[in-house]
């Protein structure tokens, strides 16, 4: 599971970009998850969609705006897209991703101030 978007994904070089840059933008965050089993990831993507939070202390939870399952070689990925209309400030020091595809839970945190690219913070 990785933290994706900003620009560790959009300045990937095209033989070694993320296999799902394309789906992402600036106006998104977003979330890739890997090694979930196919027959799990070919759920609705609606359902993905309402059983996924970003979690902000303090702060009201974000949902996503969309869902992509992208099937590759090697597996499924599911990236969540979450919408930077609501942006997440260097005082959001931690944020916690909770999701449930079928039947599994899944919770990571990820710390601000280990999210730097080049030597700038980027989300």
């Amino acid at each position: 599971m990785g933290w994706e978007g900003g620009l560790n994904v959009r300045g990937a070089e095209p033989e070694t970009q993320a296999p799902y840059a394309h789906i992402v933008d600036e106006d998104a965050y977003a979330i890739a998850v890997y090694g979930v089993p196919y027959r799990m990831a070919l759920g609705d993507t609606d359902q993905l969609k309402k059983q996924a939070t970003l979690k902000r202390e303090g702060k009201k939870d974000m949902k996503p705006s969309r869902v992509e399952v992208l099937q590759k070689d090697d597996g499924p990925v599911i990236v969540y897209l979450f919408p930077r209309a609501k942006e997440i400030t260097k005082d959001d020091r931690k944020i916690l991703f909770d999701a449930e595809i079928g039947r599994l839970q899944l919770g990571q945190s990820f710390y601000l101030e280990d999210m730097v690219y080049q030597g700038k913070r980027e989300l």
